[in-house]
């Protein structure tokens, strides 16, 4: 599911033009394509962008360890945005330089150790600073970028890049191999957002990717390049609504079990607190294959942030049934730090989006996961 567009939206509104912006909300995605099932995905060219579509998202989040010390532990997450301005009306110039397409992007590292999470976005009209490729993966925002590189040779796994940073504290240089199968989340190719046909997307996922780069950190006593290893998950989305009509926001949450197997889900909120009915929890098991499965979530305990006054359930219980066993699995939810707060800087809605361990009933230690809560400080439009 994974943070969309609903960011974008107060730029939107103040670069689209006007006649565009009387079209009505509850239509808007019937000038765009409109997830159909059945649809056949070729790749690389389903990996690129989609400009048929309004919404579009690449997004990696990951759990990193240092070569040198492997208890030196960091969280990191990149999200590329594209979102189409609205169609210009009849009597409106189309083609207007940048106008057609806009991209914003996200990148944060937190570093465990220290409890410093550092974040920063960007946004540009497509052009010469921005842009994604409709052929194959490869997305760009300024200097930060994602790209697909093919194998070095016959039978040679392809790879993914992904050049970014964080002002002048952060830099990050990060290869991506996937170790299974990706996958196509929903129903014969279209994951349900809602009751109306229009709240869906196309859902790509590769779940488990090892990981390998350099991050380079400035410091007191001058930058310092850490050599990393961990383990990543990539996102690919692409709609035209993601939002069903009385929904507030969502709950998003993907995890790396420790014995190879992910769970992904999201928790569609209404403006009562309850779950849509369109909410979903899927088991990917190790060859890839996956099952929805019924679940709870229950909320232990609240984080407020200082910067916006927003409180995230940071804290969370879920409770759900293993498809292998069908045996009740509770997964408790802590997050590595409590502030992984994106807080909107360059005029969007603030959410919160951070690392976190995975616990049993037990207390032991599951996994890893990365969790995603947005509309918490004020309700989505999307």
């Amino acid at each position: 599911m994974n943070c969309g567009l609903p960011f974008l939206l107060p730029v939107i509104l103040a670069l689209a033009p006007a006649a565009a912006l009387a079209a009505d909300p509850a239509t808007e995605a019937e000038d765009f394509a409109v997830p159909q099932a059945g649809r056949v995905f070729t790749f690389p060219r389903d990996h690129g962008s989609h400009p048929d579509f309004r919404l579009e998202w690449w997004y990696v989040t990951g759990h990193l360890a240092a070569v040198a010390d492997p208890g030196r532990r960091f969280g990191f997450q990149a999200t590329f945005f594209r979102q189409a301005a609205p169609r210009p009306h009849a009597t409106e110039p189309a083609g207007a330089f940048g106008r057609d397409q806009l991209f914003l992007a996200h990148m944060a590292l937190l570093d465990v150790r220290s409890g410093a999470f550092r974040h920063e976005e960007r946004l540009h009209r497509e052009g010469w600073a921005a842009g994604a490729a409709t052929t194959t993966l490869d997305v760009r925002n300024g200097d930060w970028s994602l790209r697909l590189r093919p194998g070095a040779g016959p039978g040679e796994p392809e790879r993914l890049d992904l050049r970014g940073g964080i002002r002048a504290e952060v830099a990050l240089r990060l290869s991506f191999e996937s170790r299974k199968p990706l996958v196509v989340f929903g129903e014969d190719g279209v994951s349900r957002k809602g009751a109306e046909p229009t709240a869906a997307s196309h859902y790509l996922t590769f779940t488990r990717l090892a990981t390998t780069g350099v991050l380079r950190l400035a410091g007191p006593e001058g930058p310092e390049e850490v050599a990393v290893t961990g383990e990543a998950w990539l996102d690919h989305e692409f709609s035209s609504s993601q939002l069903g009509s009385g929904q507030v926001g969502w709950d998003w949450l993907s995890v790396h079990l420790r014995d190879g197997r992910e769970v992904m889900l999201y928790r569609l909120r209404r403006a009562d607190g309850s779950a849509d009915p369109a909410s979903r929890l899927t088991w990917i098991d190790a060859a890839g294959r996956t099952s929805v499965q019924p679940f709870t979530w229950e909320i232990q305990r609240l984080w407020r942030s200082a910067a916006t006054d927003a409180a995230y359930p940071t804290r969370v219980r879920v409770r759900t049934t293993d498809p292998a066993s069908g045996a009740e699995v509770i997964l408790d939810v802590e997050p590595l730090a409590e502030d992984q707060e994106l807080t909107g800087a360059l005029g969007g809605i603030p959410y919160w989006e951070g690392a976190c361990r995975i616990k049993g009933a037990d207390g032991a230690e599951l996994g890893r996961g990365y969790l995603e809560l947005t509309g918490h400080a004020r309700p989505l439009r999307l």
